[in-house]
């Protein structure tokens, strides 16, 4: 199949699929004219990515991933640690958004939003100081 077939099946732009092979996560043959030629093999290789990058996976543990699911001798625990240490580093973001938007909410609260020019949202941003 086609580019075109591919990505629609894949639920995947083409860009993102040219870009995968360009780095090497998919190699479609070629056909003797030189069009990219994909099987079910690699519908199923970009599912897999498609839903592992939905999932926030970088590329390189996608990479990761991809060769620990091809590999039958696999042990789970690999699989486990690049989930495990990706969820950190989601727990870690989600905390700091938490933190941004708990800053953020006070701001808003004591920001009157009237005609005055006072206020403290742009103080905050400025450091609490206006240069003179």
């Amino acid at each position: 199949m086609n580019i075109g077939e591919v990505a629609e099946r894949a639920g995947l732009p083409a860009k993102t699929i040219r870009y995968y092979e360009d780095i090497g996560l998919v190699t479609p043959r070629r056909d003797p004219n030189g069009y990219r030629s994909f099987g079910e093999r690699d519908v199923h290789k970009l599912t897999f990515l498609s839903r592992a990058r939905a999932l926030g996976f970088s590329i390189e543990d996608c990479r990761a991933l991809l060769a620990l699911y091809e590999d039958e001798g696999r042990s789970s625990a690999e699989v486990k640690a690049i989930a495990r240490d990706h969820l950190r580093r989601i727990e870690t973001k989600i905390a700091d958004l938490q933190a941004m938007s708990a800053t953020l909410s006070d701001l808003v609260a004591r920001c009157a939003g009237d005609d005055r020019p006072d206020c403290p949202i742009l103080k905050s941003l400025g450091g609490g100081a206006r240069p003179s």
